[in-house]
């Protein structure tokens, strides 16, 4: 277990929102495996914590107030308004029933031991700490997607569930849906042929974020809790309180963003004997904007399996009139056939423009009833890690196939901004779904071929045994593997978790 930074400790204890009078006791942060007979009190009242209450943080908030015998026992967030503002807000939608404590610090609201559960709707670079030390604790953990903010941290929030037996699930909300699950059993069981690729979009209209000069963070938000483990020292506004997403030190791009939930779904259609792809790569670039952010806001990525299945994947964020927005999963089998989702599943034969609508197979009986919060409820009041719709494992493999995407673009070189570019001699496909992207950039977008340039990145193999990677490039790739963490908040390794 990593030692915890004193002097912040020490910050957080005077600065802490304490809705009831009193102090938490401290208490060791490892601890043991829970039992099967763990009790939760009174009618089996769950007691949760909420971390990060901006965004996402407020859906938590809602979600678990509208489950019966949930109780918000703790928010958390380093920003003292937002936390304020938050408390107040859950007193009065919960008419009294939750009357939380609030604190700036993670791990004070961790040593209470009559906390159950945590729900983590931070920044990504905090998501595998929290669900790390929560595990050490013995509670239960529901963490947003992507559970994790590089490939080894999600391996160590396995390990943590391995040893510690709790609850984890992943905030991919598709993996609670019926229809998701009885598409995917169908498609397993080869209802319309061999998969031969998932394809997931994530296509959705963003604007820049501008330019924002290195300063003194605002006297409401404790900045050294805030980046908490991310290697970063100055503070700039683009940071706080939504587009650290598209810092690489502190988010994974729309990619790994909205992009989890599809990437999840596409790697959830592969034979689910699959676990990691042993090659990936990416092209791209962030066009049109010339602002602050580093992640690509144009994307076309592809992994191969084992066994020769592939997902690709496409981001476009840049608006223009007539924009096709696409939050979405296609499926392509090797007769010629695919599925596309649009209001349902079609699935158009080979060789037709003539769709039929699937009806499909009853999926209920595959996830735990009670949608995404409901689900992890009676799987932290069974105390059954295998009824988390989402758990760790599915976590942990999805977010994987988006990071090794990322990686391969992150070492990528520039090329011209042309079709060519993307043309893959041994992969027709490939070429013929990256051609689509660029007509959508060139003609769409108006981008000239002048002046601008994709960002190709290698591709780059990888062991899905030993999760690292080898062969060409191999050096530089797995140092993208992990993070550096600052002192204080360093995510424990394999062995010491």
């Amino acid at each position: 277990m990593t030692t915890h930074n004193s002097d912040s400790r020490k910050r957080s204890s005077r600065r802490t929102f304490l809705a009831t009078a009193g102090t938490v006791a401290g208490t060791s942060m490892l601890a043991s495996p829970l039992s099967s007979s763990k009790a939760y009190g009174a009618n089996d009242r769950l007691r949760i914590a909420v971390a990060g209450l901006n965004g996402r943080g407020g859906n938590h908030i809602d979600g678990w107030l509208g489950q019966n015998n949930v109780e918000i026992a703790w928010l958390i967030d380093p920003d003292e308004r937002v936390l304020a503002k938050r408390i107040k807000q859950v007193r009065e939608k919960s008419g009294g029933k939750s009357n939380p404590k609030g604190t700036i610090d993670v791990r004070e609201a961790l040593e209470d031991k009559s906390v159950d559960a945590i729900s983590v709707a931070t920044p990504n670079h905090w998501h595998s700490l929290i669900t790390i030390w929560a595990a050490q604790a013995g509670k239960h953990v529901y963490v947003e997607k992507p559970m994790s903010h590089d490939v080894e941290e999600g391996r160590i929030c396995v390990e943590a569930q391995k040893k510690y037996g709790v609850v984890i699930q992943h905030g991919t909300q598709r993996r609670s849906g019926a229809s998701y699950a009885g598409l995917t059993k169908m498609i397993h069981d080869g209802k319309f042929g061999r998969l031969k690729i998932s394809y997931g979009y994530c296509c959705k209209p963003r604007g820049s974020i501008g330019i924002k000069k290195t300063g003194s963070a605002p006297s409401n938000l404790d900045w050294d809790l805030w980046r908490g483990p991310a290697d970063i020292d100055q503070f700039h506004a683009n940071y706080v309180h939504y587009n650290w997403h598209w810092f690489w030190k502190t988010g994974n791009g729309d990619l790994n963003n909205q992009g989890t939930h599809q990437l999840d779904v596409a790697r959830w259609a592969i034979d689910p004997d699959q676990t990691h792809p042993v090659r990936a790569m990416a092209l791209g670039g962030r066009f049109q904007w010339g602002d602050q952010g580093e992640t690509p806001n144009t994307m076309f990525g592809m992994a191969e399996y084992p066994n020769g299945q592939m997902v690709f994947f496409n981001v476009r964020n840049v608006g223009y009139d007539g924009y096709q927005r696409q939050v979405m999963n296609e499926y392509y089998f090797e007769d010629g056939g695919r599925i596309v989702e649009s209001g349902g599943y079609t699935y158009f034969p080979a060789g037709s423009d003539k769709g039929e609508k699937i009806k499909v197979e009853e999926g209920s009986k595959l996830v735990t009833p009670g949608g995404n919060w409901g689900s992890f409820v009676s799987a932290c009041r069974a105390n059954d890690p295998s009824m988390a719709n989402g758990n760790v494992y599915d976590a942990h493999y999805g977010c994987v196939l988006g990071h090794l995407m990322n990686n391969s673009y992150r070492l990528g070189k520039p090329a011209a901004f042309s079709k060519q570019t993307g043309r893959f001699a041994d992969n027709p496909d490939a070429t013929e779904h990256f051609e689509k992207l660029h007509d959508v950039m060139s003609k769409g977008v108006g981008i000239p071929q002048e002046g601008n340039e994709y960002v190709v990145g290698p591709t780059l193999t990888f062991d899905p045994e030993s999760e690292k990677h080898t062969g060409d490039h191999a050096q530089a790739a797995n140092t993208l593997l992990k993070d550096a963490n600052r002192s204080g908040f360093q995510v424990p390794s394999r062995e010491t978790v």
